[in-house]
């Protein structure tokens, strides 16, 4: 695979070229975190004997329906952050605090050393089946100044994540948005003669770097693998670097 094979120089200098051929355009999708909360008030009577039986059934009603609404919305956040963690349990944290990022990989994936890669991870079983990291520096501030999600993701799928003899497809191009940092994530395909492989990226701009996380399955195996190679791409995150990072 061309993911596993291009030198650190000709990554560069393929994605350079290619994107220089890029129009930058303003892509006006956006993912937001929306938090919902619930607020009850409270009237003090000057005294009990003031308030109607109906007023005060009134009253508890209003109270109990408030207890219900605060005690669903507790649980739904129980059920999310036990799901959350259910998702992840056969997943490994790898952190790279000198180039400021993370991201989980399955347990039982070993890392491997590969020529212009900065960490790659793979199945022992299913060659395919692989999650890598690559960067390369850039004077550009926000994924956004290469592209839409649409014409970044053909450029690095045709120039750098797939040979030239392999005839790819771009599934879909979505952004979204992590502490305030834009993220590309595509899903494509790439056919060889004797193989198709299915994989997903997700790249962005950080402490003067361009990321892209690729991982993927055989196309004979993705109805098995997509969750766990959804949750890969989900969690990669990027963060500052600081000279405190490195302790």
């Amino acid at each position: 695979m061309a993911t596993l094979q291009n030198s650190p120089s000709l990554h560069r200098t393929l994605v350079l070229n290619s994107f220089t051929e890029v129009q930058n355009k303003q892509s006006n999708s956006h993912c937001y975190r929306r938090s919902v909360s619930f607020l009850l008030k409270a009237e003090q009577a000057s005294s009990s004997s003031a308030c109607s039986p109906s007023q005060d059934r009134s009253g508890r009603r209003q109270v109990l329906a408030a207890g219900t609404i605060a005690s669903m919305a507790y649980f739904t956040n129980q059920h999310s952050a036990s799901f959350a963690a259910e998702k992840k349990k056969d997943f490994q944290l790898v952190t790279d605090k000198k180039d400021g990022y993370e991201f989980v990989y399955p347990f039982g994936w070993q890392e491997v050393s590969i020529e212009g890669q900065d960490k790659v991870f793979k199945d022992v079983i299913e060659p395919l089946e692989t999650a890598s990291v690559t960067l390369f520096p850039t004077v550009k501030e926000d994924i956004k100044e290469f592209g839409t999600p649409q014409e970044v993701a053909e450029t690095l799928i045709k120039k750098v994540l797939a040979s030239p003899t392999q005839k790819t497809k771009l599934i879909e191009a979505t952004e979204h948005e992590i502490d305030g940092k834009t993220y590309y994530t595509f899903e494509f395909m790439a056919k060889a003669p004797n193989y198709t492989r299915h994989a997903l990226s997700t790249i962005a701009v950080n402490n003067g770097k361009f990321y892209t996380l690729t991982t993927g399955a055989n196309e004979r195996r993705w109805g098995k693998m997509k969750d766990k190679l959804h949750t890969i791409v989900d969690s990669f995150k990027l963060f500052k670097v600081y000279e405190g990072n490195l302790s």
